[in-house]
């Protein structure tokens, strides 16, 4: 005879199951909505709207413009970072610009301004609301002591909401944070500049330098023409029977020293390339041609006086900028820290809805929902702190007013620089036509003492003397020419003048 199962046999064991299975569609219904939800809010753009929340969209991909520029490639032939043309004559304002593209000290000072310009919106953020989205989903199961037993409770939940934190106000903390940061972003600005000015200054010295070692070459040339002039004119007198040979031993001598020379000119030459191309960012190495002094205008004279350059210096030069900026920084902290006196004032609040629900063992589920929501206002207030706001304030001032003090001594200096730079170049002016005047009647005095010499009225010693002369003489007037365009280059460092430096090229 077969057995029947009771209903209430049936019921303990179908009851459970159907249960447990509505509470897992439940809660498959409940992430599906949130995941609906999540969908719909990236479709209407909110990551659009929050633009300073948006995420790289790779892990290696920098946020939005902060792209990253790969410096310069190496030349696969030569190794070089950076290529010089040899049949190319470049133009200083050329080699200026190939060391602005190429130099790494230029990018350096490039991100640390990106660095503080991003540190300005960070400060800047404090002025608005903070908004937040948060959605939880839950599923909790335990056993809760009631009376003399345990029962079983299973407790599930949706609950997104929104969470908004506003900072009212702060007696200026925040403003003086904003301050702080634009004082120090305008100083990496400045300093920015100041980099590309010490960057222009260094490679017009190093091109004065390499114009000056290529002058020495040539005069040092010339000079070795001359000993060889008048070596063969003393051989040739020997044979004649005018000369002795000791003439001809000393203008051998004369000879040999003029290679010597020209043979050091030309090493000097090539140590000046090569801190040239250095500068450049490119190979030592590099073979390249550069505009000689013969095509570039020279000064004659400065038109400006010593207090007009000495007010422009102090009004322009980005150090002075950059130290004024750090002033400023330095005083927004004073600011900040005399804010920590005063209290402060937020504002919280966050709204949502819930769906929820609950059931105990042998009772009926439960369903609820609805609203939720709560706000509150929140002052702080620190009383005492053991004096370290006070000790912070004056730290502060006393930053402050070193600031203050370094930069009055800054301008000193700047004023000392460019008053030296101007007596320098009045100088440097006067020698360059001293030399001229002084290559002239060397070489005319070399020119007739040959002759002279060549005619049997002029003792040799007389020819190897303004030959000596008229090489010390060359020396100097290429020395005194570029002196002259290094002088003026300083001159407009100092000033920063630097752009309109004098050795440009002169119209065609």
């Amino acid at each position: 005879m077969g057995q029947t199962s009771s209903p209430r046999l049936e019921a303990n064991v179908v009851l459970p199951a159907y249960r447990g299975l509505r509470r897992t569609a439940k809660c498959l219904c409940a992430w599906t909505n949130a995941l609906v939800w999540g969908t719909l809010l990236i479709g209407l753009g909110l990551p659009r709207v929050l633009a300073a929340q948006q995420p790289p969209r790779k892990f290696s991909e920098p946020i939005r413009d902060l792209q990253f520029q790969r410096t310069p490639d190496f030349d696969s032939e030569n190794g070089e970072r950076v290529h010089l043309d040899p049949a190319k004559t470049y133009t200083l304002c050329e080699l200026i610009d190939i060391a602005q593209r190429n130099n790494p000290g230029t990018r350096v000072a490039w991100e640390r301004a990106k660095e503080q310009a991003a540190q300005l919106r960070v400060e800047r953020g404090a002025l608005y609301p903070t908004i937040a989205l948060s959605a939880t989903v839950s599923s909790d199961r335990r056993r809760v002591l009631f009376a003399s037993a345990f029962y079983r409770q299973t407790e599930e939940a949706w609950q997104p909401e929104a969470i908004l934190d506003y900072t009212v106000f702060d007696f200026g903390k925040r403003r003086s944070q904003i301050d702080f940061a634009k004082a120090h972003l305008l100083s990496a600005d400045f300093g920015f500049n100041d980099v590309h000015r010490n960057l222009i200054f260094e490679v017009t010295t190093k091109y004065y330098a390499l114009l000056d070692a290529i002058g020495r070459k040539v005069a040092a040339e010339a000079t070795l023409v001359s000993a060889t002039t008048v070596q063969q004119a003393a051989e040739e007198r020997l044979k004649n029977g005018l000369a002795t040979l000791p003439d001809v031993l000393e203008a051998r001598a004369s000879t040999a020293r003029a290679e010597y020379e020209l043979a050091s000119v030309l090493g000097a030459e090539q140590i000046a390339r090569g801190e040239l191309a250095r500068a450049l960012g490119a190979s030592p190495a590099s073979e390249f041609s550069v505009q000689g002094i013969s095509e570039l205008e020279m000064p004659v004279d400065i038109d400006e006086s010593i207090q007009q350059m000495i007010r422009r210096a102090l009004e322009q030069r980005p150090d002075l900028k950059q130290q004024v900026e750090l002033v400023h920084a330095a005083q927004a902290e004073t600011k900040r820290a005399r804010s920590a006196f005063f209290p402060s004032l937020s504002f919280g609040a966050w709204a949502g809805t819930v769906r929820a629900e609950g059931q105990q063992e042998l009772l009926p589920a439960l369903y609820t929902g609805g609203e939720t929501w709560s706000a509150h206002l929140h002052l702080n207030w620190t009383v005492f702190d053991g004096t370290a706001r006070e000790a912070e304030f004056i730290q502060a001032t006393a930053k402050a007013h070193a600031e203050e003090a370094r930069l009055n001594s800054d301008q000193d200096r700047v004023a000392v620089e460019v008053w030296d730079a101007f007596a320098e170049a009045k100088t440097a002016i006067a020698k360059q036509k001293a030399a001229g005047v002084m290559l002239s009647a060397a070489s005319q005095s070399y020119d007739a003492a040959l002759e002279a010499y060549k005619d049997g009225v002029r003792d040799f010693l007389d020819v190897v003397s303004a030959e000596r002369a008229l090489a010390q003489a060359r020396t100097d007037e290429v020395s005194a020419r570029t002196e002259v365009l290094e002088k003026f280059a300083t001159l407009a460092f100092r000033t920063s003048d630097i752009s309109s430096a004098p050795g440009k090229a002169r119209n065609p």
